[in-house]
């Protein structure tokens, strides 16, 4: 294992789609401090996707409510050389990091650190933050390893209708029009849903025609992981599984509605599609990304705009081995 000072301990103990949105940060502290051990602190559940960055040599399991802060970071060896916040903005988050006594601690809330920028894209802001410090990374170093897994269902076209608040989910019935055409066009296709949310894959299902079996419910994420990355395209709001079709290079389109693209969207290449519709607020003000009802700007986007960003996509909406165009 070595000495104390070959750790470096990081903080972003958040959701997947965070997780994936900081790959780019991590590959820069890999790079950047060859010969450490990197222990990621965040929830356990995440670990089968955090070994596929080839940057995490260890997950310290760690989660709080929301996006809380942990109370603390299970941790009881040496203190690490390097701790580093990439969990906030605020001094919260360097707590528990304070409390591993590091030799050098990085955050933005940090005496030394760099300014936050409220409407930085999330892959920059992490990436300049290891910038300040002299750790140069590349926010476009955004994709990951295939699993061994198989696909359950490869060259499916995947609709992931859910999110984890009403104003990120574009209505069921939407959903249904774009199933039915990709049924009628002869595209094998497959219904994800995360927990709470089979009925709304299966009303989706129900509406468009679909046999129930094209719902796949209580996936364990390597199983969800080998079918997005298995995928002829993935359809899907801002989630996890959109950022997973972005870490795997699997074509995509996304639709953003309370959060601007500009801020959590996909890498600008062939591969990946954004529909975003700001109406007044060009600029990308937010709205409440946990509201109770669908965002305006995401019931401004039709089935129509989503079958043609389909067609544009690479054909024949396959992923092969190589970085994206």
């Amino acid at each position: 294992m070595g000495g104390a000072a070959e750790r470096v301990v990081v903080l972003r103990a958040l959701g997947l789609g965070d997780l994936l949105a900081a790959v780019p940060a991590l590959r820069g502290l890999r790079r950047g401090l060859p010969g450490h051990r990197l222990l990621l602190a965040a929830p356990a559940w995440l670990a089968p996707v955090a070994a596929l960055t080839g940057a995490v040599d260890e997950l310290l399991p760690a989660a709080a409510p929301g996006r809380a802060v942990p109370a603390r970071i299970p941790w009881t060896g040496p203190p690490p050389e390097h701790a580093v916040d990439l969990h906030g903005s605020g001094p919260a988050s360097l707590v528990p990091l304070r409390a591993l006594r590091p030799r050098r601690l990085y955050g933005y809330a940090h005496p030394d650190g760099p300014r936050w920028r409220p409407e930085e894209h999330e892959r920059d802001c992490w990436c300049r933050l290891l910038a300040w410090y002299g750790l140069p990374a590349d926010p476009a170093d955004v994709r990951i390893a295939a699993p061994a897994e198989p696909s359950p269902a490869p060259d499916a076209t995947v609709l992931h209708p859910g999110a984890d608040a009403a104003a990120r989910r574009w209505p069921a019935e939407r959903f249904a029009a774009v199933a039915r055409e990709l049924r009628a066009a002869g595209r094998p296709i497959v219904l994800t849903a995360g927990p709470g949310e089979e009925p709304l894959a299966r009303r989706v299902a129900a509406l468009a025609g679909l046999p129930p079996g094209s719902v796949v419910s209580g996936l364990s994420l390597p199983r969800l992981a080998a079918l997005v990355a298995g995928a002829a395209a993935v359809v899907a709001g801002d989630t996890g599984v959109a950022h997973l079709a972005t870490a795997f290079g699997t074509p995509s389109v996304v639709l953003f509605g309370p959060v601007a693209p500009h801020r959590w969207g996909p890498p600008r290449t062939a591969r990946h599609r954004v529909l975003w519709h700001p109406g007044a607020h060009p600029g990308g003000r937010p709205g409440d990304p946990h509201g109770r009802t669908p965002d305006p700007r995401l019931l401004r986007i039709a089935p129509a705009e989503v079958l043609a960003a389909l067609a544009a996509l690479p054909a024949p909406w396959q992923v092969r081995a190589g970085p994206p165009p």
